[in-house]
């Protein structure tokens, strides 16, 4: 059957400010654009926009799915003003989790406190003597009570691991504090087995896929391979949640530490709606927690320059591995050492032909870096709310010299280099407009000031790129994705109003209206509101 969409503002971003009248789609497909009078004899259904505006759909092209749909269910820390507020939460969470359950927090941030002093080890176990692991909002931190920590056969003599941090105070003794690759251990306890354990996979699956969709998300890469136990927990929450209903689009990115044994086992996927990544590889860690990798120490703490994930020589084998299997690799790498670790081998073992690498980040790129990043198939994954959530605190770690270079999302684009936009959800607001305000205005709503180096500020027309053609660059499907163009799949976010007028605050407050996948509503803001 063809439909035809018409009624409104209809934005291809093939160019700015290039919109047309109407689109025609049968089944899955784009097949015309043009007027209503010129399509509307070919069309079996009409579809009025009533007014609302459409784009081609948006896709967060970095998240990690399931641990969004986490945050419905485990202590939310967020707000959490300093280390005292945080134990009242955590405290309170107690009175209501079973005695064999672990406790999970998530996305304390030490940073937004009134005094930055961390909870300490001792004062968890004061609230319980079972399991507490609370996670930081970068994920590359947490703080266990010696209960989670002995899961992880973390004890006062252990060291610390490569690539990871066990925290210690001044005598020596455990602070609770776990950085990096130091958090595996204990993960690796969690129990995560059984049918019961699938279920809840897949209820929280749904909770983050449902609010996607709210959004105007029809897509999002995802890395969710390695951290629910055996790989095919999560890929079965996914068959059940997508390849049954097929109203969204995700990538899945596999972790270096279950490619290979997922390629081995010859995973089938439900291509288009889900599709296999790039090898995902960690190279550092975070500037909030102080792991991320610089090539000169911390401007605040003078004896640290960060965490590198992995040797030379071990990422070296992660990347010939990729490049066994015809595979790109997507690596997070957010300091300048990281950067030019991974740069330097990806320049000796090049993406396969027709297939692109993904630098996932890229907070802090410095001019050589950014010119040998241009000579290359790279796509940089970036996420514009880090800058209003970093800032200030982010200028006392890199100091005046490296803030010159700190999310240079604007100096990337005007290299050449292809730029997708994410969330890290999570780690941020999942909401695209949220990422595009911050995109354009590098600031918090609100905030009276220029915004955080605002010679980096990008146009809204380049803003939603990132989210449109972008996310499609990423994985190479900038010939059917991310364009409303004859050919090209109908996937379109509609929003209640225009995202290119008005001020940055209106187009802020927009909502979607209906997000379309394949040809098919899948959302509808409008019989939402009537079922309540």
């Amino acid at each position: 059957m063809k439909q035809l969409w018409h009624g409104g503002f209809i934005y291809t971003m093939k160019q700015e400010n290039d919109t047309v009248e109407a689109v025609l789609i049968e089944d899955d497909k784009i097949i015309a654009t043009g007027t209503v009078d010129e399509l509307s004899e070919q069309a079996d259904k009409q579809i009025d926009l009533q007014g609302a505006v459409m784009y081609p759909g948006f896709v967060d092209s970095h998240l990690h799915m399931i641990f969004q749909g986490e945050t419905f269910v485990r202590l939310d820390l967020s707000s959490a003003s300093s280390a005292e507020e945080m134990l009242r939460m955590v405290k309170e969470a107690a009175k209501t989790t079973p005695a064999d359950k672990w406790l999970f927090g998530e996305g304390w941030d030490e940073n937004t406190f009134s005094n930055p002093r961390i909870p300490t080890m001792k004062e968890l176990d004061e609230i319980r003597t079972e399991p507490i692991l609370l996670t930081r909002v970068c994920h590359h931190v947490a703080l266990g009570n010696k209960a989670a920590l002995l899961a992880g056969s973390i004890k006062d003599e252990s060291d610390s691991p490569a690539g990871g941090e066990i925290g210690r105070d001044a005598a020596g003794r455990l602070t609770g504090l776990l950085y990096d690759k130091a958090i595996d251990p204990i993960t690796a306890a969690i129990p995560r087995k059984g049918e019961a354990y699938l279920d809840y996979l897949t209820d929280v699956l749904n909770r983050a896929v449902d609010q996607m969709l709210s959004y105007g998300l029809t897509g999002g890469h995802t890395e969710d391979m390695n951290y629910f136990g055996h790989f095919i927990n999560p890929l079965t929450a996914f068959r059940r949640v997508i390849g049954e209903k097929h109203h969204f689009r995700v990538n899945l990115l596999r972790h270096h530490a279950v490619f290979q044994e997922m390629m081995k086992a010859n995973v089938q996927f439900d291509e288009p709606f889900i599709e296999p990544g790039a090898m995902k590889i960690f190279a550092d860690g975070a500037l909030g927690g102080s792991t991320a990798a610089l090539s000169k120490p911390y401007a605040d703490q003078p004896d640290n320059n960060g965490l590198l994930i992995h040797t030379d020589e071990q990422a070296e084998e992660l990347i010939q591995l990729a490049r066994t299997y015809n595979e790109a690799v997507a690596v997070h790498i957010i300091g300048d050492a990281a950067a030019e670790q991974v740069l330097r081998l990806i320049e000796k073992y090049p993406a396969p032909h027709g297939k692109r690498d993904r630098f996932i980040h890229g907070c802090v790129l410095n001019e050589e870096l950014i010119e040998r990043m241009a000579k290359l198939p790279v796509v940089v994954d970036v996420q514009p709310a880090f800058v209003p959530s970093d800032f200030p605190w982010v200028a006392d770690r890199l100091g005046e010299e490296r803030l010159a270079y700190a999310y240079p999302w604007k100096k990337l684009l005007a290299s050449g280099i292809m730029c997708a936009a994410g969330t890290d959800a999570p780690v941020e607001d999942i909401n695209p407009l949220a990422s595009i305000y911050a995109a354009v205005e590098r600031k918090k709503p609100g905030e009276a000031h220029e915004g955080y180096n605002p010679e980096q500020k990008l146009s809204r027309f380049e803003a939603i790129q990132m989210y449109t053609i972008g996310s499609a660059q990423a994985i190479g499907k900038e010939r059917e994705r991310g364009l409303i163009k004859p050919g090209y799949v109908a996937d379109f976010s509609i929003f209640d109003r225009d995202l290119f007028t008005g001020t940055s605050e209106e187009m802020l407050a927009a909502k979607a209206v209906k997000t379309v996948v394949a040809g098919r509503v899948v959302y509808d803001r409008e019989s939402k509101d009537e079922g309540l």
